[in-house]
């Protein structure tokens, strides 16, 4: 009972939070572009924001303390994770007090309306079915790999000997700074979340990462799919039908975004695949779909881009120059659609973090 109460603080209550500070500037009520603050939207926002704050801790750690790093990234991400949570129920507070509005379950909002017919009411319930499936198989059947024997490995040196990166998981003997995995930190925040909860890391990688990340990424999916058909939602859980049948069937290739997804959901590249991609396509969406004249910027937004660029490096370290590299793509495409010369350098500001990154690499290389 202890360890599931310590799972709902730190996976659900906490991110919760954190999602408070980015979803004070956001609309109540759906914009042009599909974005509404709402339960799904606050907790995408304080998980990135809460990788974000994770990887400004860990990564210094790193670098810098010789022994025991793990324990001191235990001790200030948790001062710093409770702090936010605290400055986010704050933020909360004084939205509802001004607003006197209602947050409202993402999902759960569109399936209880009364407006909804009996076929979007069986196309939800398709939906569900599917992604329970895929979370049954997923921790029932938990498929193990090579890359197993290095990244899960990573997160039980740490939780058990309160270092990070500092022995070779094949060997357990000491070994010089593995640049291009030192600073992609992300199995740090699974052992950080094993510790917690007093759980072997490989069982919170194989078991509790899925029943986390996979309806975080369907969540995504879902906004998407608000973006695109704003006032079609009728068309939403058709979109979602679509993209659980491609998650379940891509397995074409051990390589392929759905074979991470749904087989090594707990790896940092998977989360790269099957979260912060879409994120990204979801955040342009949010940004600039609909009518010029009918958007509206918040600083809610930009806060959680460059959360997202932060949260590609605790990912992966080659993510951090692809999504540089979409994000360059896609500012080009847009200042010509939009014949606006502002726009490269605005997303351009959101990846200092990237830029940042890249030359610690250099540096430790």
């Amino acid at each position: 009972m202890t360890q599931i109460i310590s799972f709902i603080f730190w996976l659900a209550a906490v991110p919760f939070c954190i999602g408070q500070i980015p979803a004070y500037f956001m609309p109540g009520e759906r914009s042009a572009q599909g974005l509404k603050r709402n339960m799904g939207v606050i907790f995408l926002a304080g998980y990135l924001l809460m990788w974000a704050v994770f990887e400004l801790i860990a990564v210094p750690a790193v670098v810098l303390i010789q022994y025991d790093n793990f324990l001191f990234v235990l001790r200030w991400f948790m001062a710093a994770a409770i702090l936010l949570s605290v400055v986010g129920i704050l933020l909360w507070y004084l939205r509802e007090k001004q607003r006197r509005e209602e947050i409202r379950p993402v999902l759960l909002a569109d399936l209880v309306t009364r407006k909804m017919g009996p076929e979007a009411r069986i196309e939800w319930l398709i939906f569900l079915a599917l992604v329970g499936f895929q979370l049954y198989m997923s921790v029932t059947r938990a498929s193990f790999d090579g890359d197993d024997a290095y990244y899960v490995v990573q997160s039980l040196m740490a939780q058990q000997n309160g270092g990070m990166y500092k022995n070779l998981p094949y060997t357990g003997r000491s070994s010089p700074l593995d640049v291009r995995h030192a600073l992609a930190v992300f199995p740090m925040w699974i052992a950080f979340v094993a510790v917690k909860a007093d759980l072997h890391a490989t069982i919170v990688s194989h078991v509790v990462m899925p029943l986390v990340l996979i309806p975080l990424s369907y969540v995504v999916y879902y906004e998407i799919a608000g973006a695109l058909f704003p006032s079609k939602k009728e068309n939403i859980p058709v979109f979602m039908i679509i993209i659980g049948m491609f998650q379940m069937f891509g397995n074409v290739s051990i390589y392929t975004n759905e074979t991470f997804f749904l087989t090594r959901t707990w790896q940092g590249k998977a989360v790269v695949g099957s979260l912060v991609i879409p994120m990204l396509f979801l955040l342009l969406l949010w940004l600039f779909a609909g009518e010029k004249e009918e958007r509206k910027q918040n600083a809610g937004i930009w806060i959680i881009f460059v959360c997202l660029n932060m949260t590609a490096g605790l990912c992966s370290s080659i993510a951090v120059f692809l999504l540089a590299i979409l994000l360059g793509a896609a500012a080009f495409c847009l200042m010509i659609v939009e014949r606006d010369v502002r726009i490269p350098v605005k997303l351009g500001l959101t990846c200092i973090p990237n830029a940042v990154y890249v030359l610690l690499y250099l540096m430790l290389k």
